[in-house]
């Protein structure tokens, strides 16, 4: 047989080879996998349908449109400000019950075990007080990486919505679009707002919801500019543009803002870190020395809220609004 012949055989062989096995494998993997992708969009659906039915079942109508539109000031005490700490950290198996008692929990493991430790009363509780403290910490640092992902997702959210306004669809598509396209957090957001119109929620209401759960002043300018577009008029598409633009050039300020005082931040962990760090090197080196101080816990108090006077001072230095 000419070699010619055969090579092309050979060729059309391994070509038919690879498209059977391609096509086995998409028939096989792909397909499941698009199977169970669907199946996790339309559970993550059904997910923020529940959550919108039933914080309509449980909460009256009447004091929830009164508080989104504000109406209504929210209570400030401690228990409605760790709800909406919750609420904003996206953990939604958590409750405020459930944090409660995974503070006292940890509050009393931790006096226990110091109290133990150092037969002393005031090293307990001030030990109960920080293990108290540690779950409503963890809930406030994922709370603050949720809304900073946030941030950084709203100007690319408001150019999709834009585009699609521009293409003719409505303001209700234009969030379904970004839940569609985008990843948490603020695909979850908008699904819930989304599915509150759905319930028959005012889009009013529901978007002014939408700016109390979240507390990003972003949002809230979001809103005002969509209520303010929906009485008078105008191109909803070019006030999305706008509100991306403004959006992206706060978020590059605030950028600037860390650049620029990232060195008094930098002084301000290596001055609080220094004297924890010093008091375990000398543990190490001459414990016995240390020790006396061990015997004046009134002195280690007053150091620890110095301590926390100083960082809150700093922090209000290196942190503002604009």
């Amino acid at each position: 047989m000419d070699p010619t012949y055969l090579t092309l055989l050979t060729f059309g062989a391994v070509v038919a080879a690879v498209s059977g096995a391609y096509s086995i494998f998409s028939d096989l993997y792909l397909r499941d996998r698009t199977r169970v992708s669907q199946r996790i969009d339309d559970e993550f659906r059904r997910r923020q349908r529940e959550r919108a039915r039933k914080a309509m079942l449980f909460k009256d109508l009447n004091q929830l449109v009164a508080e989104a539109s504000g109406d209504l000031e929210p209570k400030s005490d401690l228990r409605r400000w760790l709800a909406t700490m919750v609420e904003q950290s996206g953990e939604d198996d958590l409750t405020v019950r459930k944090l409660l008692t995974l503070s006292v929990a940890a509050g009393l493991v931790l006096g226990v075990l110091v109290g133990l430790w150092r037969q002393s009363p005031i090293a307990a509780a001030a030990a109960a007080v920080i293990g108290a403290a540690l779950p409503v910490l963890n809930v406030h640092l994922k709370r603050k990486a949720r809304l900073e992902k946030l941030l950084a997702q709203l100007p690319d959210a408001f150019d999709l919505m834009g585009r699609v306004v521009r293409a003719g669809q409505t303001l209700s598509q234009a969030l379904q679009s970004v839940v569609d396209e985008f990843a948490q957090p603020i695909a979850g957001e908008l699904a819930y707002c989304y599915e509150q119109q759905n319930l028959g929620l005012p889009p009013e209401v529901a978007m002014r919801d939408l700016a109390r759960r979240t507390g990003l002043l972003e949002i809230k300018i979001f809103v005002t500019a969509v209520m303010v577009q929906q009485q008078t008029g105008g191109s909803l598409a070019e006030v999305l543009d706008k509100l991306a633009g403004v959006i992206r050039q706060r978020y590059r300020i605030r950028g600037q803002i860390k650049s620029l005082t990232a060195e008094g931040r930098l002084q301000a962990v290596i001055l609080l870190g220094l004297p924890i760090v010093m008091f375990c090197g000398f543990m190490l080196v001459m414990p016995a020395y240390e020790s006396r101080l061990l015997e004046h816990p009134v002195l280690i108090g007053l150091t620890l809220g110095a301590e926390l006077l100083g960082a809150l001072w700093i922090r209000k230095i290196v942190n503002f609004d604009f």
